[in-house]
Formats: C-alpha cells, sequence, structure tokens
C-alpha cells in the first residue's frame, strides 16, 4: 500500500510525463484495435458478397468471335446450345458436379386481381437454387417434374409477392398471371439486397416452349471440384473454351467467342486482396504500437534519470537495490496497464460506434446495392492480447532504467545534477 501511495505521488509531481506516457500507451491500443475493426469491417463486406453464390462455380455466356477460323469471317454471334450442355457434362465429368442452364427475359409483368409488379424471369433448372444459393421463405423451388412435365410454376421474391398480396405468404398455392399465361406460385423466396430487380424463376423447359426457343440454352451455370489454385483453374478454363469453341466452329483460343466468369478465380483474387489488406493493417497497427513503446521507453529513462539523485538518498539511507527496482517496475507496470485498459475500451467503444452507424449501411448505385461495412469489430481476445503486449513492452521498457538505478553507488547519485 506504502508503495502505491508513493507511486501516486510522484505521479501527481510529474502530471505532464504521466499524461505523455498516458498517451502513448493508450494511442497505440486505440489506433490498432480501430485499424483492425474498419479492416474487419471491409473484409466482412466483401466476405458477404461472395457468399451469395457457390465459390467453386462458374457461369458460360453467348459471345461474338473475334477471328476468322475455317473458312468462317470474325463477328459471328455464338447462341450456346443443348450440344454444350452436354459436353460440359460428359467431357467434363471429372471435375465438373451440377450443371445447368438459365435464360433471362426483362420486363415481364406479374399481376393478381389489380396488383402488378414488374420484374425479370429467369428460366431455371433444380440446381440453380443450390449453385447460386437461392434462399426460399416459404414453399419450395422448380424440381425435376416441374422441368419434365414443363409445368407452369413460379417462385417470386419477397418483395414482389409483397406487391401482389398483403399476406405474402398466401400466395403460395395461387395462380398469378405472367404476361398471357396463368402460373402456380410454388414458392417465395428472400430477396437478394446486391440486386435492384429480384427476378421471378420458372422453369427452364417451360421458359424454352413459351418462347420457341429450340435447342438454346440462354447461359450454363455448374458447379466444379478439383481447382486447387490458379494453375489449374486457368488450364480448365482454356480446355473448356477450346471444347465449346470448337462445337460452335470459332478459334480454339478466341477468348470473346464465349465469357466465362469463374467464380474460383474471383475467390482467389478476393482472398489474395483480404490477406494484403489485413497485413498492411497490422503492419500499420503494430507500429502505432510500437510508437506507444517507444514513447514508455524514453520516458522511462528520463524519469530514472530525473530521479537519480533520489535514488541515491535512498539508497544513502539504507534502502535495497531491490526495493528501487521495484518501484520503477511497479511504476511502469501500473501506468502501462491502467492507460493500456483506457486505450482498450475506447477502441473497442468506437468500432461499436462504427457498427451502429455504418456497418450494414446499404449503398444503392442505381444499378445495385452494396454493404460497405459487415460488422467493422474485432475479437476481445485480440483486444486483450495487444493490451498485453504493451504492457509487457512497458515493463521491460523500464527494467533497463530501472536495473542501472539500482546498480548506481550513492555518491554518484548524490552527484548528479
Amino acid at each position: 500500500m506504502e508503495l502505491l501511495k508513493e507511486i501516486w505521488a510522484t505521479s501527481k509531481r510529474n502530471k505532464l510525463r504521466t499524461s505523455l506516457t498516458g498517451f502513448a500507451v493508450a494511442w497505440g491500443i486505440f489506433m490498432l484495435i480501430f485499424l483492425l475493426g474498419a479492416g474487419n469491417g471491409l473484409i466482412n463486406a466483401q466476405l458477404q458478397q461472395q457468399d451469395r453464390h457457390i465459390s467453386n462455380s462458374m457461369m458460360v455466356f453467348s459471345g461474338q468471335t473475334s477471328k476468322a477460323y475455317g473458312g468462317l469471317k470474325e463477328g459471328r454471334i455464338i447462341r450456346l446450345r443443348d450440344s454444350d450442355l452436354e459436353i460440359t457434362q460428359t467431357a467434363f465429368k471429372g471435375n465438373v458436379d451440377k450443371v445447368g442452364a438459365s435464360i433471362r427475359k426483362w420486363g415481364q409483368t406479374l399481376t393478381m386481381g389489380e396488383n402488378y409488379v414488374s420484374a425479370p424471369c429467369y428460366g431455371v433448372d433444380p440446381s440453380y437454387a443450390e449453385i447460386e444459393k437461392v434462399k426460399l421463405l416459404e414453399g419450395r423451388f422448380v424440381n425435376a417434374i416441374d422441368m419434365r412435365e414443363n409445368k407452369k410454376v413460379i417462385v417470386i421474391s419477397k418483395d414482389n409477392a409483397k406487391e401482389l398480396a398483403r399476406d405474402y405468404r398466401s400466395l403460395v398455392g395461387k395462380h398469378i398471371k405472367m404476361g398471357n399465361f396463368a402460373f402456380l406460385v410454388v414458392g417465395i423466396y428472400k430477396n437478394d439486397e446486391s440486386q435492384r430487380n429480384n427476378p421471378s424463376y420458372i422453369p427452364f423447359t417451360t421458359m424454352k416452349i413459351m418462347y420457341g426457343m429450340g435447342d438454346e440454352v440462354g447461359n450454363i451455370i455448374f458447379s466444379f471440384h478439383g481447382l486447387t489454385d490458379q494453375k489449374s483453374s486457368d488450364e480448365f478454363e482454356k480446355n473448356y473454351r477450346q471444347k465449346i469453341n470448337l462445337n460452335h466452329l470459332a478459334a480454339p483460343n478466341d477468348n470473346e467467342a464465349i465469357y466465362l466468369w469463374n467464380r474460383f478465380e474471383q475467390n482467389l483474387q478476393m482472398q489474395t486482396g483480404i490477406g494484403i489488406i489485413q497485413t498492411a493493417l497490422w503492419i500499420v497497427g503494430l507500429f502505432t504500437l510500437l510508437s506507444g513503446i517507444v514513447g514508455v521507453s524514453n520516458i522511462m529513462l528520463i524519469t530514472v534519470k530525473e530521479r537519480t539523485h533520489e535514488f541515491g538518498i535512498r539508497k544513502a539511507i539504507g534502502a535495497k537495490p531491490w526495493s528501487i527496482l521495484r518501484l520503477i517496475m511497479t511504476e511502469s507496470i501500473i501506468i502501462t496497464t491502467f492507460f493500456g485498459y483506457v486505450g482498450m475500451v475506447l477502441g473497442v467503444a468506437a468500432n461499436e460506434y462504427m457498427d451502429a452507424t455504418i456497418g450494414h449501411e446499404v449503398v444503392d448505385t442505381g444499378v445495385f446495392k452494396a454493404t460497405m461495412f459487415v460488422n467493422p469489430t474485432v475479437g476481445i481476445d485480440v483486444c486483450i492480447e495487444a493490451t498485453a503486449v504493451i504492457i509487457i513492452a512497458g515493463t521491460i521498457a523500464g527494467l533497463i532504467p530501472a536495473w542501472k538505478a539500482a546498480r548506481i553507488r550513492p555518491i554518484e547519485a548524490l552527484r548528479a545534477d
């Protein structure tokens, strides 16, 4: 207790020195926690966007040839067909899992009584819901029976369902009109906030019959396995492109005949970007923490130098070296612990405020919606570990000057200015 009183009296006599030490410690902890929280918010938002579909999946779109090949000129429109679906399923069965297709038609009007809403309509097969992670709230998605029997069933979004009926759940099992056709509502799914207009889904085969598309399939979508890095992904894309291009008498290396959206490659790039952000944040945060440690070290050196005369008097009247060492070390530990805790609390509070204000905030660009920050916070374990690091560093910083002060001869200490 006497030791604590002495430390308190010393701190009161040197308010500026104590304040500067505390600020250096608290600022280092605060900035580390705040920067990591902000970085986590950005990273979590990107991961949420990635979670809208299976990462190991690919979409194939029609394109236009950019090279002459086999006596045919460039500029031909390539339309994906049933044979392309078969190639995807058979030629790449070692990697490909689920294969499907989707046809998109814009501006379809859904009507029920006097209520109506306009939304795109996709003709899809059952695998689409799994690959694109369509989250159903009521009912079911398009199934194999719907496909086989070309049924007029439809799955609509929650927002569109609300436009058609006050109780959107009541629509399941009822008929609505899309254009001149009546469709049975079999499911209602959760809106995707990243899309401006959430589409309706009907069986792929039904869509083809409605619009007389013959063997055209619109876009191909499939999931795959066995790709582990950028090299294997590039090799798969190259082989796939060659097969599909040749099926349409296009140059095997024509990158514009078809377009590939490789979500796996996109995921790899995202992981690389996240790694860079995390590394940069930790480097900046640790350097900020280091500045606090340097501040503590310098101030402890100054403290010992200023009190050299005092330590000489203590030793002259019988104080043991250990008592002086204990005094300086205890003062260093108490100051760094107290202000480290203050910095940790302020950092956590700043992250919580950021989470409450901009966390989950959706930016509407007019074309799509995007969440910029999601849960911009850090775990309590990181906060405690950062605080512990600066406490230990502050203690070590005080150890060196304390050891020198404890070893100084009383006569030398009394002569010090």
